[in-house]
């Protein structure tokens, strides 16, 4: 049976930490910042240009009758976005307007040159919400403080889980162990070991070594001390950390 709302379920939640409150507006509320949304949608279907893309028609009309002869001007811009899902080509368009030129209260008349960029943004984020982005927004899921600050956490928590460390495959891990015996060689006091240590523990820490490696890794320490026949006690070291790299180093 087919899904047909997997895609909108897969793009509606919306991070708050990309949210903006709507202002110049006769209503409150918020709204999705346009870039994340072309993020999103980058993230969704592909690069701009190959996954998805879109195309503008604008036109200027005439708005509210401010005095004899004088209309405010009105910047129209109809956003038409494609995309690619599932093997299929899809197509969804809006409209966006903004007042491109007109008169202040005070009576001063002004000319928006940003009006064009406005129209096609508020018709860009309009048309990707009609396949679900931010969909949780348009449906006024954010007017819930409670759901705000769920969807807030699962997209931290998203966040820590993307910058947390990723481990080094397993044949870097091997190149490590190789220049670890070849910098080993060099050492020739336990001081020096231990310092050799610190910084390959550093490194392992750094690069999420497997257990399996920093328990190959370890022997070749106290290997390298036998060696050099000295029996001096081996130090602590400020910051280790149990389990760390370290901790299990200056322990062979």
């Amino acid at each position: 049976m087919t899904d047909n709302l997997a895609l909108w379920h897969q793009v509606e939640k919306t991070d708050p930490a990309h949210v903006k409150a709507i202002t110049g507006k006769s209503y409150k509320g918020t709204s999705p910042k346009p870039h994340w949304i072309v993020m999103k949608a980058t993230e969704t279907f592909g690069p701009i240009g190959i996954g998805w893309g879109f195309t503008v028609e604008e036109r200027i009309e005439k708005g509210a009758l401010i005095a004899d002869g004088f209309y405010e001007q009105m910047h129209i811009a109809k956003v038409r976005v494609w995309f690619k899902w599932n093997g299929e080509r899809g197509e969804v368009e809006h409209i966006g307007g903004t007042t491109f030129s007109g008169r202040y209260a005070s009576g001063k008349a002004f000319t928006d040159e940003d009006a064009p960029k406005k129209s096609v943004t508020d018709a860009l984020v309009k048309a990707l919400s009609m396949i679900g982005f931010a969909g949780d927004i348009f449906m006024g899921r954010f007017d819930d403080s409670k759901y705000v600050q769920e969807v807030g956490q699962e997209f931290a928590a998203e966040k820590a889980k993307e910058d947390a460390p990723k481990p080094i495959s397993a044949a870097k891990q091997k190149q490590g162990l190789e220049a670890i015996e070849q910098d080993l060689l060099d050492c020739n006091s336990v001081e020096e070991v231990n310092k050799c240590a610190r910084i390959w523990a550093t490194i392992m820490d750094r690069d999420v070594w497997s257990k399996d490696y920093r328990d190959i890794a370890k022997p070749k320490f106290a290997a390298r001390r036998t060696a050099l026949a000295v029996n001096d006690e081996i130090p602590d070291f400020p910051g280790d950390r149990p389990n760390s790299a370290v901790a299990n180093m200056m322990a062979g």
